[in-house]
Protein backbone atom coordinates (compact mmCIF):
# COMPACT_ATOMS: atom_id res chain seq x y z
CA UNK A 1 0.00 0.00 0.00
CA UNK A 2 1.23 3.41 -1.04
CA UNK A 3 2.38 6.17 1.99
CA UNK A 4 -0.37 8.53 2.71
CA UNK A 5 -0.10 12.09 1.06
CA UNK A 6 0.50 15.30 2.96
CA UNK A 7 -1.35 17.88 0.37
CA UNK A 8 -1.40 22.15 0.86
CA UNK A 9 -4.13 23.29 -1.73
CA UNK A 10 -4.09 26.83 -1.81
CA UNK A 11 -7.80 27.52 -3.53
CA UNK A 12 -10.27 30.48 -3.40
CA UNK A 13 -12.29 29.48 -0.55
CA UNK A 14 -13.42 26.43 1.02
CA UNK A 15 -15.64 28.46 3.58
CA UNK A 16 -18.28 29.86 1.28
CA UNK A 17 -20.30 28.65 -0.89
CA UNK A 18 -22.17 32.05 -1.86
CA UNK A 19 -21.77 33.19 -5.44
CA UNK A 20 -19.01 30.49 -6.28
CA UNK A 21 -18.88 26.71 -7.07
CA UNK A 22 -15.18 26.18 -5.99
CA UNK A 23 -16.15 25.56 -2.95
CA UNK A 24 -18.02 22.94 -2.91
CA UNK A 25 -15.85 21.44 -5.51
CA UNK A 26 -13.02 21.09 -2.97
CA UNK A 27 -15.22 20.35 0.12
CA UNK A 28 -16.33 17.18 -2.10
CA UNK A 29 -12.98 16.10 -3.68
CA UNK A 30 -10.99 16.95 -0.41
CA UNK A 31 -13.70 15.33 1.80
CA UNK A 32 -13.23 12.10 -0.40
CA UNK A 33 -9.56 12.58 -0.62
CA UNK A 34 -8.96 12.61 2.97
CA UNK A 35 -11.32 9.83 3.59
CA UNK A 36 -8.31 7.63 1.56
CA UNK A 37 -6.41 8.70 4.48
CA UNK A 38 -4.17 11.83 3.60
CA UNK A 39 -3.40 14.74 5.45
CA UNK A 40 -5.07 18.02 3.77
CA UNK A 41 -4.47 21.72 4.53
CA UNK A 42 -6.22 24.38 2.26
CA UNK A 43 -5.32 27.87 3.02
CA UNK A 44 -7.60 30.52 2.04
CA UNK A 45 -7.36 34.31 1.53
CA UNK A 46 -9.57 36.11 4.19
CA UNK A 47 -11.64 38.44 2.17
CA UNK A 48 -14.32 40.31 3.21
CA UNK A 49 -16.90 38.86 1.02
CA UNK A 50 -16.35 35.24 1.59
CA UNK A 51 -15.67 36.80 5.58
CA UNK A 52 -19.88 37.57 5.74
CA UNK A 53 -20.83 34.69 4.05
CA UNK A 54 -18.80 32.08 5.78
CA UNK A 55 -21.39 28.55 5.31
CA UNK A 56 -18.44 26.15 6.49
CA UNK A 57 -15.82 27.83 8.77
CA UNK A 58 -14.47 24.60 10.45
CA UNK A 59 -14.31 21.57 8.27
CA UNK A 60 -13.98 18.42 9.63
CA UNK A 61 -12.24 16.26 7.04
CA UNK A 62 -8.97 19.06 7.01
CA UNK A 63 -7.33 21.29 8.90
CA UNK A 64 -8.23 24.71 7.54
CA UNK A 65 -5.82 28.35 7.83
CA UNK A 66 -7.04 31.61 6.65
CA UNK A 67 -4.01 33.84 5.68
CA UNK A 68 -4.60 37.83 5.20
CA UNK A 69 -2.00 38.84 2.47
CA UNK A 70 1.00 37.31 0.65
CA UNK A 71 2.72 38.33 3.80
CA UNK A 72 0.89 36.01 6.01
CA UNK A 73 1.67 33.41 3.80
CA UNK A 74 4.84 32.81 5.49
CA UNK A 75 3.20 31.11 8.45
CA UNK A 76 2.72 28.35 6.43
CA UNK A 77 6.41 27.91 4.36
CA UNK A 78 7.23 25.17 6.21
CA UNK A 79 4.25 23.44 5.43
CA UNK A 80 4.06 23.88 1.87
CA UNK A 81 7.96 23.35 2.01
CA UNK A 82 7.43 19.82 3.43
CA UNK A 83 3.95 18.56 1.69
CA UNK A 84 3.70 15.95 -1.01
CA UNK A 85 1.70 17.96 -2.80
CA UNK A 86 0.59 21.03 -3.29
CA UNK A 87 -2.14 22.63 -5.58
CA UNK A 88 -2.58 26.18 -5.84
CA UNK A 89 -6.42 26.93 -7.51
CA UNK A 90 -7.53 29.31 -10.02
CA UNK A 91 -8.82 32.44 -9.22
CA UNK A 92 -6.82 32.61 -6.33
CA UNK A 93 -5.93 36.44 -5.38
CA UNK A 94 -2.79 37.21 -6.40
CA UNK A 95 -2.74 33.97 -7.64
CA UNK A 96 0.49 35.01 -9.74
CA UNK A 97 2.12 35.96 -6.31
CA UNK A 98 0.89 32.93 -4.71
CA UNK A 99 2.05 30.65 -7.47
CA UNK A 100 5.48 32.24 -7.66
CA UNK A 101 6.21 31.56 -3.95
CA UNK A 102 4.91 28.02 -4.06
CA UNK A 103 7.11 26.92 -6.95
CA UNK A 104 9.93 28.65 -5.51
CA UNK A 105 8.84 26.68 -1.92
CA UNK A 106 7.47 23.43 -2.39
CA UNK A 107 9.56 20.26 -3.07
CA UNK A 108 6.77 18.25 -3.30
CA UNK A 109 5.04 17.92 -6.48
CA UNK A 110 3.46 21.41 -7.69
CA UNK A 111 0.02 21.25 -9.32
CA UNK A 112 -2.23 23.89 -10.82
CA UNK A 113 -5.87 23.24 -10.52
CA UNK A 114 -8.23 25.03 -12.85
CA UNK A 115 -11.65 25.31 -12.62
CA UNK A 116 -12.04 27.55 -14.89
CA UNK A 117 -10.10 26.28 -17.70
CA UNK A 118 -11.57 27.96 -20.88
CA UNK A 119 -11.57 31.59 -19.02
CA UNK A 120 -8.62 30.78 -18.12
CA UNK A 121 -6.90 30.33 -21.70
CA UNK A 122 -9.20 33.11 -22.67
CA UNK A 123 -7.32 35.56 -19.98
CA UNK A 124 -3.85 33.95 -20.89
CA UNK A 125 -4.18 34.47 -24.75
CA UNK A 126 -5.68 38.37 -23.65
CA UNK A 127 -2.47 38.67 -21.55
CA UNK A 128 -5.06 39.95 -18.17
CA UNK A 129 -5.00 36.44 -16.34
CA UNK A 130 -4.93 37.69 -12.17
CA UNK A 131 -4.00 33.94 -11.29
CA UNK A 132 -1.53 32.91 -13.71
CA UNK A 133 1.22 33.89 -15.74
CA UNK A 134 2.24 31.64 -18.95
CA UNK A 135 5.80 31.58 -17.39
CA UNK A 136 4.64 28.85 -14.84
CA UNK A 137 2.63 26.92 -16.62
CA UNK A 138 5.57 25.12 -17.51
CA UNK A 139 6.87 25.22 -13.77
CA UNK A 140 3.92 23.51 -12.58
CA UNK A 141 4.72 19.30 -12.81
CA UNK A 142 0.76 19.14 -13.40
CA UNK A 143 -2.10 21.11 -14.83
CA UNK A 144 -5.55 19.46 -13.59
CA UNK A 145 -8.06 20.75 -15.85
CA UNK A 146 -12.06 21.18 -15.22
CA UNK A 147 -12.30 21.28 -19.13
CA UNK A 148 -11.07 17.68 -20.69
CA UNK A 149 -11.08 16.74 -24.55
CA UNK A 150 -8.67 18.45 -27.00
CA UNK A 151 -7.84 21.13 -24.00
CA UNK A 152 -5.60 19.11 -22.48
CA UNK A 153 -3.59 19.11 -26.34
CA UNK A 154 -3.72 22.85 -26.06
CA UNK A 155 -2.03 23.37 -22.52
CA UNK A 156 1.03 20.92 -23.35
CA UNK A 157 1.25 21.81 -26.66
CA UNK A 158 1.12 25.52 -26.54
CA UNK A 159 1.73 26.42 -23.41
CA UNK A 160 4.23 23.83 -22.40
CA UNK A 161 2.22 21.64 -19.72
CA UNK A 162 4.14 18.51 -18.68
CA UNK A 163 1.07 16.90 -18.13
CA UNK A 164 -2.34 18.38 -18.34
CA UNK A 165 -4.96 15.54 -16.98
CA UNK A 166 -8.33 16.03 -16.49
CA UNK A 167 -10.05 16.70 -13.29
CA UNK A 168 -13.49 16.92 -13.65
CA UNK A 169 -16.07 18.67 -10.41
CA UNK A 170 -17.42 15.41 -8.36
CA UNK A 171 -20.50 14.82 -6.14
CA UNK A 172 -20.55 13.73 -2.49
CA UNK A 173 -22.73 11.00 -2.96
CA UNK A 174 -23.61 10.99 1.09
CA UNK A 175 -25.03 14.67 0.54
CA UNK A 176 -26.40 14.40 -2.65
CA UNK A 177 -29.13 11.49 -2.85
CA UNK A 178 -32.94 10.95 -3.39
CA UNK A 179 -35.18 11.99 -0.74
CA UNK A 180 -39.02 12.29 -0.58
CA UNK A 181 -40.28 16.01 -0.95
CA UNK A 182 -43.00 17.52 -2.19
CA UNK A 183 -42.70 18.84 -5.88
CA UNK A 184 -42.92 22.64 -5.77
CA UNK A 185 -41.38 23.13 -8.94
CA UNK A 186 -41.86 21.78 -12.74
CA UNK A 187 -38.37 23.14 -13.89
CA UNK A 188 -35.88 24.70 -11.57
CA UNK A 189 -32.62 26.16 -12.26
CA UNK A 190 -29.47 26.56 -9.54
CA UNK A 191 -26.52 29.05 -10.81
CA UNK A 192 -25.21 31.83 -10.45
CA UNK A 193 -25.96 34.92 -12.52
CA UNK A 194 -24.37 35.34 -15.83
CA UNK A 195 -24.72 37.05 -18.98
CA UNK A 196 -23.28 34.70 -21.29
CA UNK A 197 -25.63 32.10 -19.86
CA UNK A 198 -29.03 34.57 -19.50
CA UNK A 199 -30.22 34.07 -23.07
CA UNK A 200 -30.19 30.21 -23.07
CA UNK A 201 -32.47 30.62 -19.23
CA UNK A 202 -34.49 32.69 -21.05
CA UNK A 203 -34.39 30.06 -24.16
CA UNK A 204 -34.91 26.93 -22.09
CA UNK A 205 -37.18 28.47 -18.95
CA UNK A 206 -38.23 32.29 -17.96
CA UNK A 207 -40.02 31.75 -21.97
CA UNK A 208 -41.40 27.99 -21.32
CA UNK A 209 -42.70 30.06 -17.77
CA UNK A 210 -44.39 33.17 -19.58
CA UNK A 211 -46.63 30.69 -21.92
CA UNK A 212 -47.41 28.08 -19.26
CA UNK A 213 -48.77 29.94 -15.97
CA UNK A 214 -50.04 26.68 -15.04
CA UNK A 215 -46.58 25.40 -14.33
CA UNK A 216 -44.22 26.65 -11.26
CA UNK A 217 -40.35 27.36 -11.75
CA UNK A 218 -37.56 28.62 -9.38
CA UNK A 219 -34.56 30.12 -10.17
CA UNK A 220 -31.65 29.99 -7.43
CA UNK A 221 -28.32 32.25 -6.75
CA UNK A 222 -27.37 35.90 -6.52
CA UNK A 223 -26.66 38.65 -8.98
CA UNK A 224 -29.56 38.08 -10.83
CA UNK A 225 -30.33 42.49 -12.05
CA UNK A 226 -33.15 44.43 -11.20
CA UNK A 227 -34.37 44.25 -14.19
CA UNK A 228 -35.31 41.35 -15.43
CA UNK A 229 -38.64 40.53 -15.69
CA UNK A 230 -40.04 37.23 -14.26
CA UNK A 231 -42.87 35.82 -15.03
CA UNK A 232 -45.02 35.35 -11.57
CA UNK A 233 -44.92 31.35 -11.47
CA UNK A 234 -41.02 31.98 -11.08
CA UNK A 235 -40.24 31.69 -7.80
CA UNK A 236 -36.53 33.66 -6.84
CA UNK A 237 -34.43 32.31 -4.31
CA UNK A 238 -31.27 34.84 -3.84
CA UNK A 239 -29.10 31.87 -1.86
CA UNK A 240 -29.02 28.42 -1.57
CA UNK A 241 -26.19 27.16 1.15
CA UNK A 242 -24.91 23.43 -0.09
CA UNK A 243 -27.08 21.68 2.81
CA UNK A 244 -30.39 22.63 1.00
CA UNK A 245 -29.25 21.65 -2.63
CA UNK A 246 -30.62 18.30 -2.38
CA UNK A 247 -33.87 19.70 -1.07
CA UNK A 248 -34.01 21.82 -3.71
CA UNK A 249 -33.36 19.20 -6.42
CA UNK A 250 -35.83 16.65 -4.63
CA UNK A 251 -38.73 19.59 -5.17
CA UNK A 252 -38.33 19.99 -8.81
CA UNK A 253 -39.37 17.60 -10.65
CA UNK A 254 -37.27 18.45 -13.84
CA UNK A 255 -33.69 20.45 -13.03
CA UNK A 256 -31.53 22.97 -15.71
CA UNK A 257 -28.51 23.11 -16.82
CA UNK A 258 -26.99 26.03 -18.46
CA UNK A 259 -23.70 26.37 -19.64
CA UNK A 260 -21.48 29.53 -20.11
CA UNK A 261 -20.23 30.25 -23.94
CA UNK A 262 -16.77 29.68 -23.04
CA UNK A 263 -17.34 26.15 -21.63
CA UNK A 264 -19.82 25.38 -24.85
CA UNK A 265 -16.99 26.37 -27.11
CA UNK A 266 -14.33 23.88 -25.09
CA UNK A 267 -16.59 21.37 -24.70
CA UNK A 268 -16.08 18.69 -22.47
CA UNK A 269 -17.02 20.76 -19.14
CA UNK A 270 -19.36 19.35 -17.08
CA UNK A 271 -21.57 22.05 -13.95
CA UNK A 272 -20.99 20.37 -10.50
CA UNK A 273 -24.46 21.18 -11.27
CA UNK A 274 -25.28 18.15 -13.53
CA UNK A 275 -23.78 15.73 -11.01
CA UNK A 276 -25.28 16.89 -7.91
CA UNK A 277 -29.06 16.92 -9.53
CA UNK A 278 -28.22 13.90 -10.96
CA UNK A 279 -26.95 12.23 -7.91
CA UNK A 280 -30.41 13.04 -6.40
CA UNK A 281 -32.03 11.22 -8.77
CA UNK A 282 -33.77 14.47 -10.62
CA UNK A 283 -34.37 14.63 -13.98
CA UNK A 284 -32.04 16.86 -16.16
CA UNK A 285 -32.72 19.11 -19.49
CA UNK A 286 -29.75 20.50 -20.24
CA UNK A 287 -27.85 22.85 -23.48
CA UNK A 288 -25.75 20.43 -25.45
CA UNK A 289 -21.81 20.59 -26.42
CA UNK A 290 -18.88 18.79 -27.22
CA UNK A 291 -18.25 16.01 -24.94
CA UNK A 292 -21.86 15.64 -23.18
CA UNK A 293 -22.24 12.68 -24.31
CA UNK A 294 -18.74 10.82 -22.71
CA UNK A 295 -20.19 12.83 -19.11
CA UNK A 296 -24.38 11.52 -19.77
CA UNK A 297 -25.38 10.34 -22.44
CA UNK A 298 -28.23 12.18 -24.60
CA UNK A 299 -31.62 10.54 -24.39
CA UNK A 300 -30.63 8.31 -22.16
CA UNK A 301 -29.44 10.30 -19.02
CA UNK A 302 -30.31 13.64 -19.58
CA UNK A 303 -32.24 15.39 -22.05
CA UNK A 304 -30.98 18.26 -24.81
CA UNK A 305 -34.37 20.29 -25.86
CA UNK A 306 -33.37 23.94 -27.74
CA UNK A 307 -36.25 25.59 -27.60
CA UNK A 308 -39.23 26.04 -25.80
CA UNK A 309 -41.42 24.27 -27.05
CA UNK A 310 -39.79 21.14 -26.80
CA UNK A 311 -39.02 21.77 -23.02
CA UNK A 312 -42.85 22.58 -23.01
CA UNK A 313 -43.53 18.98 -24.56
CA UNK A 314 -41.04 17.37 -21.85
CA UNK A 315 -42.73 19.13 -19.03
CA UNK A 316 -46.66 18.52 -20.25
CA UNK A 317 -46.50 15.14 -22.29
CA UNK A 318 -43.37 13.11 -21.01
CA UNK A 319 -44.89 9.70 -19.15
CA UNK A 320 -44.29 9.98 -15.85
CA UNK A 321 -42.53 6.74 -15.64
CA UNK A 322 -40.17 8.25 -18.47
CA UNK A 323 -39.71 10.63 -16.04
CA UNK A 324 -38.59 8.59 -13.60
CA UNK A 325 -36.71 6.38 -15.64
CA UNK A 326 -34.51 9.42 -17.04
CA UNK A 327 -33.44 10.96 -12.84
CA UNK A 328 -32.31 6.96 -12.46
CA UNK A 329 -30.43 6.62 -15.22
CA UNK A 330 -28.55 10.14 -14.52
CA UNK A 331 -27.87 9.04 -11.16
CA UNK A 332 -26.58 5.91 -11.73
CA UNK A 333 -24.47 7.51 -14.55
CA UNK A 334 -22.86 9.92 -11.64
CA UNK A 335 -22.26 7.39 -9.04
CA UNK A 336 -20.36 5.29 -11.90
CA UNK A 337 -18.02 7.68 -12.89
CA UNK A 338 -18.63 10.91 -11.03
CA UNK A 339 -18.58 10.31 -7.38
CA UNK A 340 -16.07 12.16 -5.13
CA UNK A 341 -14.62 8.92 -3.90
CA UNK A 342 -13.65 8.37 -7.84
CA UNK A 343 -12.22 11.56 -8.32
CA UNK A 344 -10.39 11.55 -5.35
CA UNK A 345 -8.63 8.38 -6.79
CA UNK A 346 -7.89 10.22 -10.08
CA UNK A 347 -6.32 12.82 -7.87
CA UNK A 348 -4.50 10.80 -6.18
CA UNK A 349 -3.25 8.86 -9.24
CA UNK A 350 -2.41 12.34 -10.68
CA UNK A 351 -0.21 13.14 -8.20
CA UNK A 352 1.90 9.86 -7.73
CA UNK A 353 1.94 10.44 -11.61
CA UNK A 354 3.46 13.84 -10.70
CA UNK A 355 6.20 12.76 -8.55
CA UNK A 356 7.48 10.79 -10.20
CA UNK A 357 7.53 13.02 -13.46
CA UNK A 358 8.96 15.82 -10.92
CA UNK A 359 12.00 13.61 -10.15
CA UNK A 360 12.25 12.47 -14.12
CA UNK A 361 12.33 16.51 -14.84
CA UNK A 362 15.20 16.65 -11.96
CA UNK A 363 17.58 14.24 -13.19
CA UNK A 364 16.69 15.19 -16.87
CA UNK A 365 17.67 18.81 -16.15
CA UNK A 366 16.68 22.06 -17.95
CA UNK A 367 15.49 21.63 -21.72
CA UNK A 368 14.80 17.75 -21.42
CA UNK A 369 12.08 15.52 -20.61
CA UNK A 370 9.67 18.58 -20.78
CA UNK A 371 11.70 20.37 -18.12
CA UNK A 372 11.72 24.39 -17.78
CA UNK A 373 14.29 26.47 -18.80
CA UNK A 374 16.31 28.70 -16.95
CA UNK A 375 13.90 31.86 -15.17
CA UNK A 376 11.12 28.90 -14.98
CA UNK A 377 11.78 26.52 -12.93
CA UNK A 378 10.74 26.77 -8.95
CA UNK A 379 14.52 27.57 -7.75
CA UNK A 380 14.42 30.57 -10.46
CA UNK A 381 11.18 31.81 -10.05
CA UNK A 382 11.77 35.86 -9.18
CA UNK A 383 10.99 39.22 -9.96
CA UNK A 384 7.24 40.60 -10.27
CA UNK A 385 4.76 39.41 -7.99
CA UNK A 386 1.25 40.71 -9.68
CA UNK A 387 -1.09 42.78 -6.73
CA UNK A 388 -4.41 41.23 -8.44
CA UNK A 389 -7.23 43.17 -6.83
CA UNK A 390 -10.24 41.14 -4.60
CA UNK A 391 -11.45 38.21 -6.58
CA UNK A 392 -15.39 39.04 -6.67
CA UNK A 393 -15.33 39.21 -10.59
CA UNK A 394 -17.68 36.63 -11.60
CA UNK A 395 -15.88 33.02 -12.34
CA UNK A 396 -17.00 30.19 -14.70
CA UNK A 397 -19.24 27.34 -14.75
CA UNK A 398 -17.75 25.36 -12.19
CA UNK A 399 -16.63 28.68 -10.68
CA UNK A 400 -19.80 30.89 -11.03
CA UNK A 401 -22.23 28.46 -9.98
CA UNK A 402 -23.03 29.36 -6.32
Amino acid sequence: MSAPLRLVVLGLSLSSSWGNGHATTYRALLKAFAGRGHDVLFLERDVPWYADHRDLPNPDFCRFALYADLAGLEAHHAAIAEADAVIVGSYVPEGVAVGDRVLAWARGTRAFYDIDTPVTLGALDAGDCAYLAPRQIGAYDLYLSFTGGPTLRRLERRYGAPAARALYCAVDVQAYAPRARPVLYDLSYLGTYSPDRQPTLERLLIEPARRAPDLHFAVAGPQYPAEIDWPGNVARIEHLPPQAHPDFFAGSRYTLNVTRADMIAAGFSPSVRLFEAGACGTPLISDSWAGLDTILAPGRDILCPTNSDEVLAILRDLPEAERVRLGAAARQAVLARHAAEIRAAELEACLREGATRRRSRRVAGPGEWGAPGPGSEAGDVVGVLATGGPILAEVSECGSEQ
